[in-house]
């Protein structure tokens, strides 16, 4: 079985998706370890564009990619909502959680599974002029990153049901960007192999989060 670490994102290393297998690469990195993949220098579209690519081929031929060895011939990528800045919100800085929040606990596993996991705080951002919270979590990655998982309004229907996932490193300032266009799903979407991190409810948004990855136009999981 494979757990893996919030893994993917561009790939993503973060601390999600536990192999079962583990999978993923985070911000920061060069995707699936290639270094011809640009950190921030390109223009934004424009790396988006280029990681995107990178991870399709990844999935597309690498050993370790989620897409089940009898689907990968019929692979023709994957499928994202269109790249827009309005879901992109920078200087965000991570505020104590309210109320009696268990700091540490268990977070639920899609094998029946859970894993130890902490409440780092939330980040509050104005979305269609109202506030919106999203609580950030280590789940033991060590590297100062935040894993945010969240579910939306298109979670089931256009989206993975059990949620997408944001890895998140601090800027210099010690600030938080969190671009929705960053958006993916666990490896579990793709192979029951993998054991992810389920999204908790307190991360439940009743917007549609139209950014990021999403389903094949038809295709429900």
């Amino acid at each position: 079985m494979t757990l893996l670490t919030a893994s993917a994102g561009r790939a993503r290393h973060h601390a999600v998706t536990e192999p079962r297998r583990l999978g993923g690469v985070r911000s920061g990195q060069h995707a699936f370890g290639d270094p011809s993949v640009p950190d921030i220098a390109s223009p934004y579209d424009e790396h988006l564009t280029h990681e995107r690519a990178a991870k399709d081929a990844f999935f597309r031929g690498s050993a370790n990619s989620p897409i089940p060895m009898r689907d990968r011939a019929q692979f023709d990528g994957l499928a994202y909502y269109p790249v827009d800045r309005v879901w992109r919100f920078e200087e965000l800085r991570l505020t104590e959680l309210a109320g009696d929040a268990d700091t540490a606990f268990k977070i639920a596993t899609s094998d029946g599974g859970s894993r130890s996991a902490r409440r780092l705080g939330a980040l509050t951002f104005p979305l269609r002029g109202r506030p919106r919270t999203l609580v950030a979590y280590d789940l033991g990655s060590g590297d100062g990153s935040l894993f945010v998982p969240f579910l939306d309004a298109t979670s089931g229907t256009e989206t993975y049901g059990a949620g997408r996932y944001l890895d998140l490193h601090p800027e210099p300032d010690g600030t938080f960007v969190l671009d929705f266009n960053d958006a993916y799903h666990p490896y579990c979407a793709y192979s029951p192999d993998f054991s992810c991190p389920l999204t908790p409810a307190e991360n439940r948004l009743p917007d549609r989060i139209e950014a990021g990855e999403r389903l094949a136009v038809g295709e429900a999981r």
